[in-house]
């Protein structure tokens, strides 16, 4: 199955911030992203899974309540 690749904004926007905000992480190295020219980025969807699972504060899994059953 191939992941998906989100645009800066489509991020940005699934996460309620701004779009220099996403760049910064990816800049400084807090999210992955994969350079598609030199002004064309993309982050996996499972990238962005992988920074918001290390970013949960309550420790638990970020499953909707009838994923797990």
């Amino acid at each position: 199955m191939s992941d998906e690749l989100l645009t800066v904004e489509q991020v940005a926007a699934e996460l309620q911030m701004h779009p220099d905000t996403i760049r910064r992480y990816i800049r400084e190295k807090k999210l992955r992203a994969v350079r598609l020219s030199a002004r064309d980025l993309r982050v996996r969807r499972s990238e962005l899974e992988r920074f918001l699972k290390e970013r949960d504060t309550n420790g638990e899994s970020r499953m909707m309540p009838d994923e797990g059953q």
